[in-house]
């Protein structure tokens, strides 16, 4: 394959992401002017450098708005439950089980793993966000960690192996020409080596900024004396006391209702029920949407017009000033896939893919010993996972794994490795422009600072999973 200038200029300014990433500063401004650069020299025009600029951005802003959608429902939900001063009736029977601090943070895992398997991660955050952070952080458990624990669980460990939904181990299976089944049981084993490795590193590498309960008494008691106060001065506090308590048992059950209705459609069918991905997400914003409705109402009644109004702006605005900076870097990496890149360039037909071009041109350069293939393979599935997706990479890494098996180690180990490579970068831990960012966007903190708090467990426990891939598998 030959590379052109504009290959070697995309791998330059990735680069100096990656590198702008390491040392914790800003990588908007690399993002934004690395794609014009590279679309004014494939173009061969100045107009169409700034041209690629805005349709970048365009792009990613349609293929990420999804999420900024349901994160905007869900915030405008959980704004009308404060109003009514359900949310803090709501949590309190988790609580109990959220002792403290320590047990929130594999309590977290647990639940968003076993959830996130069944019908993967992306309608799961809002449900475990919405009911379960909260009491974690009350519990003691910083906003952060929490957020921690939510991404290496249900984006890490429960995607990447997809053992129940089996997309992303078919995709490995198929282009490295073997039985998805091959694929699948190894997928599984080091999607638990990683995510358990990653989990506990993590938990022990912040341990010590979890606090006790009483530590948040202070602060819990202020707000809950502001909202009583507040309670008082709307001369309304019998009336939402009652609605309260609906609301507080109403919401839970609904929201365990629609996953119950996603688990059984996916064990009736035994196979993809329409409710993973996307779909599940779209599931779970209608259901707060027609709750957003029923407490707007109860709480406002004859001003319920101007109250949903307000609150699904403030939701819009939350997501968008969270979250906006994610667009530009987004842009960046869509223009080095091809899916993209067309839209990008303003080029109907034969679209570079700048990023997997540039990969798949060092695959004749690769060792054939299986530790340092099981490595390279990995280092591929990582790279390749920077688009943001984490499965758009997977033909790249099987199709490798079937052209590096040799008698030390089989097609399906290798695949398996550069799934994990693929979906724990792309999948929504260690890059910002994923689905990491409805998670950071639920819980209230920077995405840009949990990528970095990820980032070491993450590599920690892919390279463990990947020994343990060539020496124990």
């Amino acid at each position: 394959m030959e590379l052109t200038l504009s290959h070697w200029l995309y791998g330059l300014f990735t680069l100096i992401i990656i590198c702008t990433m390491i040392f914790r500063k800003g990588v908007v401004l690399p993002s934004l002017l690395g794609t014009f650069v590279i679309a004014w020299v494939y173009k061969g025009s100045l107009v169409d450098g700034f041209t690629a600029i805005f349709n970048a951005n365009l792009v990613a802003a349609q293929e990420l708005f999804s999420i900024f959608l349901i994160i905007t429902f869900m915030m405008a939900l959980l704004h009308s439950l404060r109003d009514l001063e359900a949310d803090r009736r709501m949590i309190q029977p988790i609580q109990k089980l959220m002792i403290n601090g320590h047990v929130s943070y594999f309590v977290l895992v647990g639940v968003t793993y076993v959830i996130s398997l069944f019908f993967w991660p992306t309608p799961a955050v809002p449900l475990i966000c919405a009911l379960l952070v909260p009491a974690a952080v009350r519990a003691g458990l910083p906003a952060m960690t929490a957020a921690v624990a939510v991404a290496l669980a249900g984006q890490g460990m429960a995607l990447s192996s997809d053992y129940i939904v089996q997309v992303a181990p078919s995709i490995s299976a198929a282009s490295a020409g073997i039985d998805t089944a091959l694929v699948a049981d190894k997928a599984l084993i080091l999607s638990l080596i990683a995510g358990g490795t990653a989990i506990l590193f993590a938990y022990f590498l912040y341990r010590k900024t979890i606090r006790s309960r009483e530590d948040n008494r202070n602060e819990l008691d202020l707000q809950a004396l502001q909202s009583q106060e507040e309670s008082k001065n709307k001369a309304r506090a019998r009336h939402l006391n009652t609605w309260s308590k609906l609301f507080a048992i109403m919401v839970p059950l609904a929201l365990l209702a629609v996953v119950i209705y996603m688990i059984y459609t996916k064990l009736l069918s035994g196979r993809m029920s329409g409710f993973e991905g996307g779909d599940g997400a779209a599931f779970v914003g209608g259901v707060a949407v027609i709750l957003l409705l029923l407490s707007t109402i109860a709480f406002g009644k004859q001003h319920a017009l101007d109250y949903i109004s307000n609150h699904i702006t403030d939701g819009f605005v939350f997501a968008f000033k969270a979250m906006g900076p994610v667009i530009p870097i987004a842009g960046f990496f869509f223009l080095g896939s091809s899916d993209f890149a067309g839209a990008i360039l303003g080029v109907e037909e034969g679209a570079p893919g700048l990023l997997f071009d540039l990969v798949q041109s060092t695959q004749e350069f690769l060792p054939q010993s299986a530790l340092l293939a099981a490595l390279s393979v990995l280092i591929i599935g990582i790279i390749t996972g920077l688009d943001g997706s984490g499965f758009s990479g997977l033909p790249l890494t099987g199709a490798i794994a079937a052209s590096l098996e040799n008698s030390s180690i089989d097609a399906g180990t290798l695949a398996a490795i550069g799934q994990m490579g693929a979906i724990w970068t792309g999948g929504g831990t260690i890059v910002a422009w994923s689905s990491l960012i409805a998670i950071a966007g639920f819980c209230g903190v920077s995405v840009m600072d949990l990528v970095r708090k990820n980032f070491i467990p993450v590599i920690i426990g892919l390279v463990l999973a990947t020994l343990a891939a060539v020496f124990l598998l």
